[in-house]
């Protein structure tokens, strides 16, 4: 039989944008999410909840903090905004709104649900860019080649932490360690001070992603922010994911690049002031298409001029994995402004 407390998440969730609109009134509906700066209701676009989705952590009403990596369901949500001192009158509250008569069974002297903790300010993102090491000769390095990402350096916007702490979740089995590996990418301002980081845990055995159930988590101030490769210029290019851009550097290595990390921060990038003509990494999603829609209103007073560039499958990694570079150029060179097609493309 299903507890309770289960079986009022799960009602919220079917109720999920009227939630939001209720105690997340500062936030707006962006395709299937409702994007909100915070918890606590502040204006902006770091916290998403699902507004529709089946089961488990993409259940509608399961939500993400982009900024801190905190996550989880509409009682969390009702119970911060409501400062309840108590479980129960959380429970309460969400019948109330749910138009369900009230129970006291089995409430009674329940404690309030943890608040996650947040994963760090950006004095820790500073610390633990201090411990990190460039990733030459490392499992990083080892882990974007089976990535078929091999062009750059050794990407000064990377690191390597050999031994990173990882916050376990409820819904990692027990296998899961609290240490991995990790690629630790600095976050940066405009003016290339470090505001977070950005951690993607390792399996140091497989150089893959480590078998966690949140492998990818960001810390400190990324809002506006982002992990970039290459100086701001006239033109740039802005996507999601490191690997998304790291696979556009592997065919147009003269192209500035900026990685949001998630579609809302995305949607956030600072523009440099030189910039004039600006692409975006598309994912193939409905957040992919929410994003890119907010970045053209930002751009179009600025006289910025904004293009797409949309992969075939899912994502550029995706397709150079595919693909290879040589079509992979291709297919991007046919997106592109004529003017930056030969100045910006070489997938030798």
């Amino acid at each position: 039989m299903e507890s309770p407390i289960r079986e009022l998440a799960r009602r919220l969730g079917e109720n999920a944008e009227a939630v939001c609109r209720h105690y997340l009134s500062n936030g707006r509906r962006e395709g299937h999410y409702w994007m909100v700066g915070d918890i606590e209701n502040a204006p902006g676009r770091s916290l998403y909840v699902r507004l529709v989705g089946g089961e488990g952590r993409g259940a509608a009403g399961k939500w993400t903090d982009a900024a801190t990596g905190e996550h989880g369901d509409l009682i969390d949500i009702i119970a911060a905004r409501c400062a309840h001192a108590n479980l129960a009158e959380t429970l309460a509250e969400a019948r109330r709104f749910l138009s369900l008569p009230s129970s006291d069974a089995g409430t009674q002297g329940l404690r309030p649900r943890p608040r996650r903790a947040r994963t760090g300010s950006a004095e820790a993102a500073e610390r633990l860019w201090a411990a990190s090491k460039p990733i030459a000769g490392t499992l990083v390095r080892a882990y974007l080649a089976g990535r078929a990402l091999r062009r750059g350096g050794d990407w000064p916007a990377l690191r390597c932490h050999p031994h990173c702490y990882y916050r376990r979740s409820e819904e990692d089995g027990p296998s899961v360690k609290p240490a991995y590996p990790a690629m630790v990418a600095a976050v940066t301002d405009l003016d290339g001070a470090l505001s977070g980081v950005h951690r993607t845990w390792l399996d140091p055995d497989r150089s893959t992603k480590a078998d966690v159930a949140y492998p990818r988590r960001a810390m400190g101030y990324l809002l506006g922010h982002g992990v970039r490769f290459g100086l701001a210029g006239e033109v740039m290019a802005f996507g999601e994911g490191i690997e998304t851009m790291l696979s556009l550097r592997e065919i147009a290595p003269a192209l500035p690049l900026v990685a949001g990390l998630s579609a809302a921060h995305l949607a956030a990038i600072e523009f440099p002031a030189p910039l004039r003509r600006l692409y975006v990494a598309r994912e193939r999603d409905e957040a992919g298409r929410a994003a890119f829609a907010t970045l053209a209103e930002r751009t179009a007073p600025l006289g910025i001029d904004i293009l797409p560039l949309d992969p075939a499958l899912d994502d550029l990694n995706s397709d150079l994995l595919a693909m290879g570079p040589s079509q992979l150029a291709a297919s991007i060179a046919a997106q592109m402004h004529v003017a930056d097609d030969a100045r910006m493309l070489d997938a030798a």
